[in-house]
């Protein structure tokens, strides 16, 4: 048993021998394996950062064909002649090359040509690629031609994975719509982007760019600026900005940094600027500035409008502007410009046609107190230039009507002009008369040969002499005024005016430079010094930058309070005429069923002592240092005297307006104006609330006061008729049932 029991032993102890190799054996198989895959991947993330690299070192450059080839096996190097390379997407050709199988790599000569995907095409005349990096220097003459574009450079560095070209040495680029140079470039091929860095120039028919850092799109032809760049505009507008983008073709314009647009003497600042080229229109937000130094005027506030067509700009969100005027002020014992500034909730500016203005002479007064409109001296008024006759215009212009529009000495020395042309004339008038000639004769004279006149004839187009006479022109000089263009500036709602010798508000203003007049309309109100001025509209009119005059039409009232007092001394009329002197006003005229009240005082001007009150057709006040130094009636003068101790109670004229709350105190009441809160409405009918008005209050308190007093009467009237419908109640319970049976019959018998 135990010899048959021993093999049996020995088999099982030898398969399980077998079994534990087979099964060492299998994992060493499987840790093999595993070695195997992690071990090169493990390398090539040490080796090889990216795939495409390692792509690359696999890829080689193939020579498709050539017309001649010599070998050297040496050194591996093949001469070629006319060779046709590919190496993956793309065909390179050339005259010649040379090329190193080994390394991948070839040098090419004359006539180079880069072929890549049928899309992109590089020409050149000397070529270096290197087929393991996929790099190609081209140098000499190079251009790279797409789609869109065309770059040209003498020096190229084509990456043929990225397809982004590089140079350094200058180069330029050309598109349907636009032509750039720059002296560092990078255009990226998919992305149709080219990167330019120091003296780009973009040159489109609208503008010439210059910037320092650019991106430009040639498919949608934005650029993108990231550094110092100026735009100018074939109009002679100039665009500065720091960082913004500009399309060539559309003109869009947007532009975000250290902003500025000028265009001869005027300007324009803003964060944040944009610009439709085409269509004229630009919008210009936060810390705008307009500014024009001819007019030495400044426009700003936050957010602003421009028209292009029309030289027109709006600007709204605390707008304010500032004229210069050649008034001074004293600060801290130093002389400073006294400039005019102008807040409203709506600022307008433009330059508009001078003939479309209808322009304000100034008044004047004449002998015996008569006032007038002054004639300027340079300048005609357009009313008049209307009135006057075409041939006055331009037939027979004396010396005067030629003198519009010149300056004086301009004017003198026109005149002796033509005073030595009317001599001149005279002296040819006395001369015998020469048959009048056609001048085209003079010029072309008639041909002896009638053949060339008759082909002459037919070339020349047809020339109608019969109704011209000489010396006649063919058309009538053109007008300046008709071209001439001013300032003009409206402003709407709100309006603040603060000069230090005069203040001023109103609903809309306007004011144009060629009459130098500020014009204030509905419920406007002037205050100068100690004075304040009210009517329906007040034309306030400046000569040489100075407040030379204020004319108020229409319920015209002034109000004149001295310092430390409570006395009002009043005039009114339809027409109240003021005339400043050296910056303060000097005398006013009140036209139209003048009245006045006025307070004089003790001879040692310490109190007052009469109150003198007058009504005339007219009526002069004089002031002096800023007070009423008199009132002089002028024209059927009917008035009263009045002791001041007399007097029971103010007297105050009709119309009576006084409003110093009103009064902009400094240029920060115009700069950092807040309009006054506007009421709330009442609540919305159903919401089970009403608001009462603060002028209902009082009423509302009176009529429940009232009720308070009648509840004790009313309470036992109420009282007593409660109790009888009681009663009447009761006694409708006990008759119902007896009258019952009675209605009952009687419904009965009418049916």
């Amino acid at each position: 048993m135990q010899k048959l029991h021993t093999p049996g032993k020995l088999n099982s102890v030898s398969g399980y021998v077998a079994f534990q190799s087979r099964k060492s054996i299998l994992f060493r198989l499987l840790v093999c394996i595993s070695v195997c895959l992690l071990l090169p991947a493990a390398l090539s993330a040490q080796t090889t950062p990216t795939a495409a690299q390692s792509a690359q070192q696999r890829t080689k450059i193939i020579l498709q064909s050539s017309e001649r080839s010599r070998i050297i096996t040496k050194t591996d190097i093949t001469y070629l002649r006319k060779p046709v390379f590919k190496h993956e997407n793309a065909i390179l050709t050339c005259d010649s090359a040379v090329f190193y199988t080994s390394k991948n790599y070839f040098e090419a000569y004359d006539n180079v040509h880069i072929n890549q995907a049928d899309t992109i095409n590089i020409y050149s005349d000397k070529l270096n690629y290197d087929g393991n990096a996929k790099i190609a220097h081209l140098t000499e003459r190079v251009r790279m031609v797409d789609k869109t574009s065309v770059l040209t450079t003498n020096v190229l560095d084509y990456d043929m994975v990225s397809k982004v070209g590089t140079y350094v040495n200058g180069g330029k680029i050309v598109t349907k719509d636009a032509t750039i140079t720059s002296k560092n470039g990078f255009y990226f091929a998919n992305s149709r982007d080219a990167y330019f860095r120091y003296n780009a120039v973009v040159v489109t028919e609208q503008s010439v760019i210059k910037s320092d850092t650019l991106r430009y799109n040639t498919l949608t032809n934005w650029a993108y600026f990231y550094g110092p760049t100026n735009i100018k505009e074939k109009d002679g507008g100039n665009l500065y900005t720091e960082n913004g983008a500009y399309n060539t073709n559309t003109t869009y314009a947007y532009f975000g940094k250290k902003n500025l647009y000028t265009s001869g003497s005027r300007s324009l600042k803003g964060d944040s600027l944009y610009y439709d080229g085409k269509a004229g229109y630009g919008k210009a937000v936060r810390n705008i500035v307009f500014q024009d130094t001819t007019d030495h005027m400044m426009l700003r506030g936050q957010l602003g409008y421009y028209y292009k067509n029309d030289q027109r700009t709006v600007v709204t969100k605390n707008a304010y502007l500032g004229m210069g005027t050649n008034d001074s002020v004293l600060v801290n014992n130093i002389k400073q410009p006294d400039s005019l500034w102008l807040g409203a909730d709506t600022l307008e500016t433009q330059m508009v046609l001078q003939k479309s203005l209808r322009l304000l002479d100034g008044p004047v007064i004449k002998k015996d107190n008569e006032l007038g409109e002054e004639n300027r001296e340079g300048k005609a008024s357009l009313v008049r230039q209307q009135e006057t006759s075409e041939a006055e215009k331009y037939a027979g212009r004396t010396g005067k009507e030629s003198a519009v529009l010149k300056k004086p000495e301009e004017e003198a020395k026109s005149k002796e002009e033509l005073k030595s042309k009317d001599e001149t004339k005279s002296k040819e008038e006395t001369k015998p008369k020469e048959a009048a000639t056609d001048s085209l004769k003079k010029i072309s004279p008639q041909p002896k040969d009638t053949a060339i006149a008759k082909t002459v004839k037919q070339l020349l187009p047809p020339v109608n002499l019969g109704k011209k006479k000489p010396g006649v022109k063919d058309s009538l000089p053109v007008n300046p005024l008709d071209t001439m263009r001013t300032r003009a500036i409206k402003a709407f709602h709100n309006v603040r005016v603060y000069k230090s010798n005069m203040q001023a508000k109103a609903d809309s203003l306007f004011y144009t430079a060629a009459d130098s007049t500020l014009r204030w309309y509905k419920n406007p109100i002037i205050w100068s010094q100690s004075s304040q001025q009210t009517g329906d509209t007040i034309y306030v009119q400046l000569r040489n930058k100075k407040i030379n005059s204020i004319q108020i039409l229409q319920n015209a009232f002034a109000v004149n309070v001295e310092p430390d007092s409570a006395k009002f001394n009043q005039v009114k009329g339809k027409l109240i005429t003021g005339f400043f002197k050296d910056g303060k006003l000097n005398s006013m005229y009140v036209d139209g069923n003048a009245e006045s009240v006025y307070f004089t005082k003790t001879d040692d001007g310490k109190k007052y002592d009469k109150m003198n009150q007058t009504i005339s057709s007219r009526i002069k006040v004089i002031f002096r240092n800023s007070e009423i130094q008199d009132v002089v009636p002028i024209k059927d003068v009917e008035g009263a005297t009045t002791p001041v101790e007399d007097l029971k109670e103010d007297v105050i004229l009709t119309g009576f307006i006084w409003k110093p709350e009103l009064r902009p105190r400094s240029k920060k009441d115009i700069v950092n104006f807040k309009p006054p809160a506007r009421p709330k409405p009442a609540a919305a009918a159903g919401k089970g609330k009403t608001t009462v008005l603060p002028k209902q209050i009082p009423a509302a308190n009176e009529v429940k006061k009232a009720a308070g007093a009648l509840l004790p009467v009313v309470k036992p009237v109420t009282d007593s008729l409660l109790k009888k419908s009681d009663e009447i109640k009761k006694a409708a319970d006990i008759v119902a049932p007896l009258a019952k049976p009675a209605a009952d019959t009687l419904l009965k018998k009418l049916k």
